[in-house]
């Protein structure tokens, strides 16, 4: 199969897709920072409570969305669980698993965060709407 090179335009689109990416991701550090957690704790947190159809997530899931290796997680989860962020329960239907679930702080902290950000997502959606296509 032959690579085919990237032309002028695809090279700006795709490097003012990172920085725009980038700046969002500043500007959620820098939230996170305000609110006294990580942004990795904020991350974590956004993962919990944006689970699909429920309000709580277990740590492989939580693994995959981060990207991160289990034990990492497992560490991440501990340092949340520690400030106070996070709890972990069994689960009720098969007690070798945990579920993590947000505390009222930990909600409290992913909702001041994510609503500091609004602006700054409509940004990043409205560059990625914007992409232009191979031809």
């Amino acid at each position: 199969m032959t690579q085919r090179l990237l032309n002028k335009a695809e090279l700006e689109a795709r490097s003012a897709f990172r920085y725009q990416l980038r700046r969002f991701e500043r500007h959620g550090e820098q939230a996170a920072r305000e609110r006294g957690i990580t942004f990795a704790q904020y991350l974590l947190l956004l993962h919990v409570e944006g689970a699909p159809g429920r309000t709580w997530a277990h740590v492989n899931e939580l693994a995959e969305r981060l990207q991160l290796e289990h034990h990492s997680t497992v560490g991440l989860v501990s340092r949340c669980e520690a400030a106070g962020l996070v709890e972990r329960r069994a689960s009720e239907e098969d007690r070798r698993h945990v579920q993590v679930h947000c505390t009222r702080k930990g909600r409290a902290v992913v909702q001041a965060v994510a609503f500091t950000l609004e602006d700054e997502l409509d940004s990043l959606l409205a560059h990625v709407a914007a992409r232009p296509r191979r031809t």
